[in-house]
């Protein structure tokens, strides 16, 4: 009768019949336990129901472990707007997240914050955040807002009340949020920052605002250079910049917001008629050998290469433009004869070092493609490498190694081409093969530096020290091919070869140097860099990079531990096919 009460809204009648229901006797028999345990819940529910809510708090906290009824209870004392006791009884039933919510329309933040830790409902934590930002605790709002991941009201936050430009800006860096960005660009607008407003329009994707913005401020270049950044961009955005700029006859900027609006043809005609400063021509150059390769049109690339060579105006460019638009266009094989060219360049200005790493980037590149690397390439490489390598090893004590890559270098000191470098190798071959007792030659080249061509350009700290080796002829002659110096196994035939010696008498095959030592490598202790992937001895380069810390080849700092030995060999003999 009472259940019936219940289900029609009887609620005083069904309370009294609940009460009736209940049985007094054999109280521990687990049948008028369960009897019993439903008259009380109903009891619960009915005293809430009839304006007794202490009473059916009370009654169903005795049934704690009935989670059904805590929660049925609760939601009785919500609607009777008694959010404390539903709160209570919410937060007993596992519900925190309801608890939280009514502690929060009570504002009992004590009992909301002890809370808080346990929940991860966004909704929740916005909640608490407005109600902190209503009572102008905008610290805490903030931390819940962050907490929610509601960043647009977080960057609200610190612009319109804690005044802090800088996390905002954070932000929407951070977050890439669209509507934080255009509170911020508002921000900056309203303090008079064009520049900072334009950037954060463009991010908040108002492409027409930021233009008019710009325009309108002088500064619709740091718009364009903006946009360039951003992957959201229309090519009808920089087809107005382009516009604008061709209207004020600014070839550069009207060229290159041609090639960025994809329009190449209209870039190109552009970008070969900038004039003004080499940075300018250089920057110019740059974008049309962009503009080249993405349009893979031959009809642009020769117009771009009819220029570069002079054959348009008569004044050629320098090789380095034509090696980065062959590089950009995949034609390896004329890049790397291009390459040969600069790398000849730079060793004519003694810059031996950015021309050693053009020929590595050359080689890297070709071998990384299995094309074939010029002989040329091949031999500028290891010359170059090697003259940098020997002050390493000079500096690190080992004298003999040095005197064997600066024989190397004298046999083909040809290859350097000012007589200035080539009497500063001889001079040093000599040097540091009396330090390692190579008396013969050292003996012969003194010789060869006494002759006419090089003899007025020593040195003068040295002259002595030389005259005095060519007068001590070493005993048993004077044979400039004598001391060879130690020998290992050739890494193709296996046959014994002198171990600075970068071709093999037997097998006719040119050897490839290991970049720490300079030597050839070896089949049975090879390794490569994990950066530049150049071979290397493994015990070399293991040693060099626990003293130096970075590979001597590319310059990039690498863990020794990092090295694998390598047993097939064979990716870097095909480096080096005679092609």
């Amino acid at each position: 009768m009472a259940q019936h009460q219940d289900l029609t809204a009887d609620y005083h009648d069904a309370l009294a019949n609940y009460e009736k229901s209940l049985i007094t006797n054999n109280t521990d028999d687990a049948k008028v336990k369960e009897h019993n345990a439903k008259c009380e819940a109903g009891i619960a529910r009915m005293s809430i129901r009839c304006g007794d809510v202490m009473r059916g708090v009370t009654v169903a906290m005795k049934y704690a472990y009935d989670i059904a009824l805590l929660k049925e209870c609760a939601q009785l004392l919500e609607e009777e707007k008694q959010y404390s006791h539903a709160a209570a009884l919410y937060d007993h039933a596992g519900n925190t997240e309801k608890a939280a919510s009514l502690y929060i329309k009570l504002k009992s933040w004590l009992k909301v914050e002890a809370l808080l830790p346990k929940i991860n409902s966004p909704s929740i934590h916005i909640q608490y955040a407005k109600a902190k930002e209503a009572e102008g605790r905008y610290t805490d709002a903030l931390k819940s807002y962050m907490k929610a991941q509601d960043f647009e009201s977080a960057i609200r936050l610190n612009l319109e009340k804690l005044d802090d430009i800088d996390e905002a800006v954070n932000l929407v860096q951070e977050t890439k949020s669209v509507q934080g960005a255009k509170m911020v660009a508002n921000y900056f607008q309203n303090s008079d920052d064009p520049t900072s407003a334009i950037k954060f329009l463009v991010m908040s994707l108002c492409y027409d605002e930021a233009f008019q913005l710009a325009r309108k401020n002088g500064k619709l270049h740091l718009y364009g250079e903006i946009l360039i950044q951003t992957s959201q961009a229309r090519p009808e955005d920089f087809k107005s910049l382009a516009l604008h700029f061709e209207g004020e006859k600014n070839h550069l900027l009207a060229g290159k917001f041609y090639f960025h609006a994809g329009e190449y043809s209209k870039a190109m005609t552009h970008l070969l008629k900038t004039g003004g400063s080499e940075e300018e021509e250089t920057e110019a150059i740059g974008v049309a050998i962009d503009a080249a390769a993405a349009s893979d049109d031959e009809r642009l690339s020769r117009r771009l290469i009819e220029f570069l060579l002079g054959e348009t105006d008569g004044t050629p460019r320098e090789p380095r433009h034509l090696f980065r638009l062959y590089m950009a266009r995949r034609q390896f094989t004329e890049a790397a004869k291009t390459a040969v060219i600069i790398v000849g360049a730079e060793c004519g200005r003694g810059r031996y070092r950015e021309a050693r790493d053009v020929a590595r980037g050359m080689c890297a590149a070709l071998r990384a493609r299995a094309l074939p690397v010029p002989r040329d390439m091949r031999r500028a490489c290891a010359a170059l490498h090697t003259y940098i390598l020997v002050r390493t090893h000079v500096k690190r004590g080992r004298h003999e190694l040095a005197a064997r890559l600066l024989l190397r270098l004298a046999a083909d000191v040809s290859f350097f081409p000012t007589q200035q470098h080539q009497v500063s190798i001889l001079t040093s071959a000599v040097i540091e093969c009396s330090r390692a007792g190579i008396k013969q030659q050292a003996h012969h080249w003194a010789k060869v530096l006494m002759q006419p061509e090089y003899r007025s350009q020593i040195d003068p700290k040295y002259s002595k020290k030389i005259e005095g080796v060519v007068r001590h002829l070493p005993r048993g002659g004077a044979g400039a091919g004598a001391g060879a110096g130690a020998e290992t196994p050739c890494p193709v035939c296996g046959r014994p070869v002198p171990a600075a010696d970068l071709s093999c008498p037997s097998c006719e095959a040119d050897l490839p140097f290991c970049v720490a030592s300079g030597l050839h490598i070896v089949k049975d202790d090879l390794t490569a860099c994990p950066e530049c992937d150049f071979p290397a001895i493994m015990t070399e380069f293991v040693e060099i990079l626990q003293e130096e810390g970075k590979c001597p080849m590319c310059g990039e700092i690498v863990d020794y531990r990092r090295l694998v030995k390598l047993e097939d060999i064979s990716p870097y003999l095909d480096t080096i096919s005679n092609a």
